[in-house]
């Protein structure tokens, strides 16, 4: 019985999925989406404006390998203190992009924890986790 309860307890309490055409015109869409749901977890507005930042940076580094005509897809994992962002698309040549570069770098301070998934289609996933402090910065 213990075991079901922290099954019960380890699933994100909504997830939202978005979907739309893998371009940069759309990107505002899921910058708005971040920063609205980042507020109904009452992230402070420094955490919420870090979170847009890094929700659009993921994006625009799956941009420039997304198979034309693809979807980009954005599932937002809400838990009560937290928010893990996934972003992904299918890719021409389905390489994760480089955790040795300045744009990485960024995500990883903006978002906390970051990371990415290949799978075997070349969808290429970068996964954002992002806590509330609770306390303004």
């Amino acid at each position: 019985m213990a075991q079901a309860s922290a099954q019960t307890q380890a699933a994100p309490e909504d997830v939202v999925t978005i979907k739309l055409p893998a371009a940069g015109a759309y990107l505002s869409v899921l910058r708005t989406a971040t920063a609205g749901l980042a507020a109904r977890l009452d992230f402070t507005l420094d955490e919420i404006e870090d979170l847009r930042i890094a929700v659009d940076e993921a994006c625009a580094m799956l941009l420039t390998q997304a198979v034309p005509g693809a979807d980009l897809e954005c599932t937002f994992a809400l838990d009560g203190d937290s928010m893990r962002v996934a972003v992904s698309v299918l890719t021409l040549d389905g390489v994760e992009p480089s955790r040795d570069t300045f744009a990485w770098t960024v995500l990883s301070a903006l978002a906390g924890d970051v990371d990415s998934a290949a799978e075997a289609d070349n969808r290429i996933t970068i996964t954002l986790l992002k806590r509330r402090s609770g306390t303004a910065r």
